[in-house]
């Protein structure tokens, strides 16, 4: 796939969806599904490298690009991540003293439950992908548990299972690494 094609793929992503892992759902069905240029498995593992670095949930469409084409592939990803941020100023300028407005509000709240309900499909296959034994479905539900219970930075559940899981490789009490 060429860099332009790619962009192409990225920037539908990345501008009709309106929060970082959003486009996750559209990403899986372009690039996976029809175009079969990265696996679900690279998708994960562009996810993981974007949420254990600092920056936008959404950056992980850069990883992605780069597993698509190299270096211009990552280009490519950066390039239509920001497209739409530069884009949105003019909007900005131009809602930002309607966001106020009954209609408006309705709007932007029905995105944002869209969005959500997209991201929700695309997660759960990835999710069952990523799930390789036991002590993984365990980090997930005391995870996901913790973070729905108490008002915790999601950076240290996610330091925590990275510690949990590394500590019960290094016993060898799972086959992973």
């Amino acid at each position: 796939m060429s860099p332009l094609l790619l962009y192409l793929h990225l920037l539908k992503a990345t501008a009709t969806t309106f929060a970082g892992l959003a486009s996750l759902p559209v990403l899986q069905a372009d690039l996976v599904a029809h175009h079969h240029v990265v696996t679900n498995q690279q998708l994960n593992v562009s996810i993981v490298v974007t949420r254990s670095t600092p920056g936008p949930a959404g950056l992980y469409v850069v990883s992605a690009g780069y597993f698509v084409a190299g270096v211009w592939g990552a280009v490519a990803g950066w390039a239509a991540m920001v497209t739409p941020a530069l884009s949105a100023v003019g909007l900005l300028r131009f809602l930002g003293r309607r966001a106020d407005h009954p209609r408006a509000a309705s709007a932007i709240q029905a995105v944002v439950l869209a969005s959500a309900g997209l991201l929700w499909v695309d997660a759960l296959p990835l999710g069952r992908q990523a799930i390789t034994d036991p002590l993984v479905l365990a980090i997930l539900i005391l995870g996901a548990g913790v973070l729905a219970t108490r008002r915790v930075e999601s950076v240290w559940v996610i330091l925590g299972s990275a510690i949990v899981y590394l500590a019960a490789a290094s016993l060898r009490l799972v086959s992973g690494l």
